[in-house]
């Protein structure tokens, strides 16, 4: 393992974050001269980020507490256009207005992560619609774009893919990595930015940046990227059956965020571990010896601390005392997810089915039909034989509540009105 001068990359080496930087000794050096800034830019496409978002979210999270400054850029002007992801189609164009809500939205999970002000090393969070509405198209290929080539440009993964199988790539996505680039230029002219960070998949787009910087400014600027985030078995991480896991408490609730860190495959713990909790390594290196069952241990301290920094430690408690209540108790804590219905609805019988679907513990009336026919649903812990059943009064536990079950790991309630 390589040794830095500076706390901040030693921590970045240590817990794994630490995939490809531009000139990593010559960063070590430049952290070593005093506070530093340094940002990570987020497309807000949608109201919440993920926990693959998460992975980079930490990284500002100890660049601040290292003692530097962190930036989250909000990429209110690049969002209006596709970037070229991996994908193969072109990515929905969305409304200002739009964007404006999502911005607002996302803006409360950062707040648990970093300390926002006017302070040197406190964050702050910047739109680059500020800069990029304002810009003269004539000005800025003429200022900016004469420094990218399209010879590099058709080297980066993204575009090469889409040309390889003959797939359409607009001229509006192929402006989208000019467009980051600039934001790196206009961050070291607004606050001295030294450094962008971002995934594995976004090296190409920082390395734009640093060499613009360097072409425009004669700038020293620097790149660093985290690994791509997988599971053990090469899976994406961050998703479940019943999609993304949302950091937005709104989207994905405290208890569900609480059990997809507890059942997390036994290989990844330790890794997990490091990356998403503060957890000091003397105690991650105590975890890390710990085998079989035992490890189970493990991952309920990942789930805690993981839940505490996102959602806070009373859902983290709540959540807890749920899983505990639910999965070593035999009964149900207050937490887990639940639907209410009226008592006439349950008079006149409430399909199962429709029950599974509202609580979410399937995604569909196929897989609802599916789980049942291989004795994956209970009800009261009570497998289910036929798909057509119907929850009636009779189903009311006396606490009030009927108990659904799909698989040992995912429980949820039915409830009466009033």
């Amino acid at each position: 393992m390589t040794t830095y001068k500076s706390e901040f990359l030693n921590i970045m080496e240590e817990r794994g974050f630490i995939h490809q930087g531009s000139n990593l000794e010559g960063l070590d050096a430049k952290l070593m001269e005093g506070v530093q800034s340094a940002y990570i830019g987020y497309d807000p496409t949608g109201e919440s980020l993920h926990v693959g978002h998460l992975y980079t979210i930490m990284m500002l999270y100890w660049f601040q507490q290292c003692g530097h400054k962190p930036i989250s850029l909000m990429g209110g002007g690049t969002a209006l256009i596709p970037d070229p992801t991996l994908k193969d189609k072109t990515r929905p164009l969305l409304t200002p207005e739009a964007i404006a809500s999502n911005i607002e939205s996302i803006k409360q999970v950062f707040a648990q992560f970093l300390t926002y002000g006017d302070g040197k090393t406190d964050a702050v969070m910047v739109n680059n619609y500020d800069w990029l509405k304002e810009l003269d198209y004539i000005g800025f290929l003429r200022d900016i774009g004469m420094h990218f080539t399209v010879n590099r440009m058709l080297t980066f993964e993204s575009v090469k893919m889409r040309l390889e199988r003959e797939l359409p790539m607009t001229f509006i996505e192929f402006n989208y990595m000019i467009l980051q680039g600039y934001d790196f230029l206009e961050l070291y002219r607004r606050y001295g930015t030294v450094l962008q960070m971002g995934g594995s998949d976004q090296w190409g787009n920082i390395i734009n940046g640093v060499e613009l910087g360097r072409k425009k400014d004669s700038a020293e600027l620097f790149a660093l990227t985290a690994p791509l985030l997988t599971t053990a078995s090469g899976a994406k991480m961050g998703k479940t059956e019943g999609g993304a896991v949302w950091l937005n408490e709104a989207m994905f609730s405290s208890y569900d965020y609480y059990q997809y860190w507890r059942n997390v495959e036994d290989a990844d713990v330790i890794r997990l571990l490091k990356v998403f909790t503060t957890l000091p390594m003397d105690e991650i290196n105590k975890l890390s010896k710990l085998e079989g069952a035992d490890i189970n241990e493990a991952k309920k301290i990942l789930a805690f601390e993981a839940t505490k920094l996102c959602r806070g430690e009373q859902a983290a408690k709540d959540a807890q005392d749920t899983a505990q209540k639910t999965f070593e108790q035999g009964s149900v804590g207050d937490d887990l997810p639940s639907i209410v219905t009226s008592a006439n609805a349950l008079a006149e019988g409430f399909p199962v089915i429709k029950a599974l679907n509202e609580t979410g513990l399937v995604a569909s009336n196929g897989e609802a039909k599916r789980l049942i026919k291989q004795g994956g649903i209970k009800v009261n812990d009570e497998k289910v034989e036929h798909e057509d059943m119907l929850l009636t009064s009779t189903h009311l536990q006396a606490e009030g509540y009927i108990k659904l079950s799909s698989g040992k790991k995912k429980h949820a309630l039915l409830k009466i009105a009033g």
